[in-house]
């Protein structure tokens, strides 16, 4: 089993009675399905339907104080605190952003020997391990306690770029994407059958339609790697832009309309002047409309 800290990870803590209907009532995912040791991946959106912050979450136990705990980009935490604090009104909750205290560490390949109290599964893709909250100067003894090998976060991010799973500020924008193109439908991080939450309408409306034209696919690079954010074409027709790689392998968010037309069509696909294709054909099948 490997183990990373994760530097760019951030913590914030909504506790009070109210944290687990104020949530609710804001993000993607369906909190009332978490407890501790149960994890959701979920998102803020703006009225727009747009990604603000994207997050994996679950519940403290009394132990460690209670309340829900986020695991968010370490570059977004404060902004995502006050953001939540911005919606807060009346509601008897707390917002505490404790990434000065608390950090991620990243668990695969393999079951921990113990599981810490503030651990669960990464609920996007089994492969992506475990998660765990713990204060950087324990990470040594709890990557011991785990039965792993502690291992650069670089270690980590090939084996993200490699399950598919994209990273917010580096494989799209925050404020720019919707979730079904950033692939958190495929990545259990919205649920259709809760009730409303913040740009809910526009979600809705893509699923029901199938009108997602963009996503982030997985690219196999054969000789180098594409600098991020550099296009990625078929000719001369632009086709999206390349996000991160590793290992041979990278992540891109492009139009799978005119991906599919331009396979069809024969033409070849680069990122400056590197050959790429695609992982997997079924990452850029046509959306399914959802049934009436």
């Amino acid at each position: 089993m490997k183990a990373a800290f994760l530097p760019d990870r951030g913590v914030i803590r909504v506790g009070g009675e109210g944290a687990r209907a104020f949530l609710d009532g804001l993000v993607t995912t369906n909190v009332e399905l978490i407890r501790p040791g149960i994890g959701r991946f979920g998102a803020l959106l703006t009225p727009q339907g747009k990604i603000i912050a994207d997050f994996l979450l679950t519940k403290a136990p009394q132990g460690h104080g209670g309340g829900f705990i986020i695991d968010a980009p370490l570059a977004l935490a404060q902004a995502l605190a006050d953001r939540l604090g911005f919606y807060k009104l009346r509601a008897k909750v707390t917002i505490e952003n404790l990434s000065a205290q608390l950090g991620v560490l990243a668990a695969w390949d393999g079951t921990p020997a113990q599981t810490p109290d503030l651990a669960f599964q990464d609920p996007r893709d089994p492969r992506l391990g475990w998660r765990i909250f713990v204060p950087e100067d324990l990470v040594k003894e709890t990557a011991a306690a785990l039965g792993a090998d502690l291992v650069e976060s670089d270690i980590y991010e090939a084996h993200r770029i490699a399950c598919g799973a994209p990273r917010g500020g580096v494989d799209f924008i925050y404020g720019d994407a919707f979730p079904h193109e950033t692939n958190m439908d495929r990545l259990h991080g919205v649920d259709f059958d809760k009730g409303c939450y913040v740009g809910q309408e526009v979600v809705s409306r893509m699923q029901h339609r199938g009108t997602a034209r963009t996503r982030v696919v997985r690219v196999r690079l054969d000789n180098g790697a594409p600098e991020i954010g550099i296009p990625v074409v078929a000719g001369d027709k632009p086709l999206g832009t390349m996000g991160s790689s590793a290992n041979g392998t990278g992540l891109a968010l492009l139009r799978i309309d005119r991906v599919a037309d331009a396979l069809t069509a024969g033409l070849p696909l680069s990122a400056g002047g590197i050959a790429i294709g695609l992982v997997s054909p079924d990452d850029v099948a046509a959306p399914k409309k959802a049934s009436a």
